[in-house]
């Protein structure tokens, strides 16, 4: 079942970026993840503003896959300076539908 890893950064020293932005999606990918945005373009519809410089979207095979890519020693040097570098979450969700409605998602 695919699962979606969704971060939120608050970016406070762009010192980890360059590093980061170049690498991490091969990291991705070696898991089995795919982008499907890393973007500073947040428009609020309703409710706050996040406090947040960017949110990225990156779909993965399965939730095992996506707790892969974060323990992965590879990226570990990376989410370091991420995480000194930022304030952030990382989110694991599954493509199920809790209410249980819609034909095309399973449900939860």
């Amino acid at each position: 079942m695919p699962a979606y890893l969704i971060a939120q950064v608050k970016i406070t020293d762009d010192a980890w970026v360059a590093d980061y932005a170049a690498c991490t999606h091969e990291i991705a990918a070696k898991h089995g993840g795919r982008y499907l945005l890393r973007s500073a373009n947040i428009e609020t519809i309703e409710g706050a503003a996040p406090d947040t410089t960017l949110i990225a979207l990156i779909e993965f095979p399965s939730a095992d896959a996506a707790r892969a890519f974060a323990e992965d020693a590879e990226y570990a040097p990376l989410a370091q300076a991420r995480q000194a570098g930022s304030e952030g979450h990382f989110w694991v969700i599954d493509d199920t539908d809790v209410a249980g409605s819609i034909p095309y998602l399973p449900k939860g």
